[in-house]
């Protein structure tokens, strides 16, 4: 059995699909960045890496993942919102490491090469 990775940071997408997604997600990144200390991303209007639809990530550190995920969980309105912790283990970390607020929509993990020295 692998060690148990360690947790350096946690990511939180917040995924729309259209230009009024866009603004709810800027909305609630801004009220999130004003209350908790986070780093907000770009607003990417197409999908961008594993996320299969537009997004934005918000940074946080590992140890506020327990004020910053329940707020998300609750102010997120209609978003959907796909948060993985951060190990350097990125296949490990878009699959095992994961929890959805709201749907959850497949990724795409063909670009994640699998760590097996793990």
């Amino acid at each position: 059995m692998p060690d148990t990775p360690t947790i350096r940071y946690y990511h939180a997408h917040l995924y729309y699909h259209d230009d009024q997604g866009l603004e709810q997600a800027r909305r609630l990144a801004d009220v999130c960045a004003e209350r908790f200390e986070v780093q907000v991303g770009r607003f990417h209007r197409q999908p961008v890496g594993p996320h299969p639809l537009w997004s934005c990530q918000l940074s946080f550190a590992a140890e506020n993942f327990g004020d910053i995920v329940p707020w998300l969980a609750i102010h997120r309105g209609a978003l959907d919102v796909f948060v993985h912790l951060g190990t350097d283990d990125d296949l490990y970390d878009h699959t095992q490491g994961v929890i959805w607020l709201g749907q959850s929509h497949p990724l795409k993990l063909d670009q994640f090469q699998r760590d097996d020295s793990r």
